[in-house]
């Protein structure tokens, strides 16, 4: 919380899949715990990737979180867990729906320091909601970069991966995975198939 106005904030860690979002979570996370602030993390139940109740980076770095059902009422289900933390972090906000936004807006005027952590665009590079809300919403927003596994310049897109060829325009958006079947790629290397 701000020391002078006493006020809580929202804070946004977003980019492409590879640009080490949630290993900044985990850092913010740290760093929080230092200063002996007491901490919540939430992570969507459809993400199972590093373990059930555990958000974790593709280096390998793994925080304990609470999982929500993204599906059902967001609201309750992180009141319900709370107990007077100073930190709020939700990985994988991309996950979640409209309702994220008002939850995050409702922590933060409680006084709360909310991060959230999720990817900006999807794998057709079109905007990942509710995370645009959110990256209005917030008073600090932070984009990571990864490096274009194509010419190695930075990466600011997901690209998702079938059998080693750019995924068709209409497959589903959701889709979780790690490097089996998802590439960072830059603007000019990244692919839609459309035929």
């Amino acid at each position: 919380m701000h020391a002078i106005t006493r006020s809580g904030w929202i804070e946004v860690i977003t980019g492409s899949m590879f640009s080490g979002k949630t290993e900044e979570l985990i850092r913010r996370l740290r760093r929080a715990e230092i200063a002996e602030q007491s901490v919540a993390v939430f992570k969507p139940s459809i993400d199972d990737r590093y373990g059930e109740a555990t958000i974790g980076s593709h280096d390998g770095r793994q925080w304990q979180a609470t999982i929500v059902k993204p599906e059902h009422n967001l609201r309750s289900q992180v009141e319900s867990a709370l107990n007077g933390e100073d930190v709020v972090a939700i990985d994988e906000g991309n996950f979640f729906g409209t309702e994220l936004l008002s939850v995050c807006e409702s922590l933060a005027d409680d006084g709360r320091r909310v991060i959230v952590s999720g990817l900006d665009r999807t794998y057709r590079g079109e905007p990942f909601e509710p995370m645009p809300e959110l990256l209005a919403a917030a008073e600090y927003v932070d984009k990571l970069h990864a490096i274009c596994t194509i010419c190695g310049e930075p990466a600011t897109r997901t690209q998702r991966l079938i059998e080693g060829e750019p995924a068709h325009v209409d497959e589903p958006t959701i889709v979780v995975g790690a490097e089996e079947t998802y590439e960072a790629r830059c603007r000019q290397c990244h692919a839609v198939r459309r035929d």
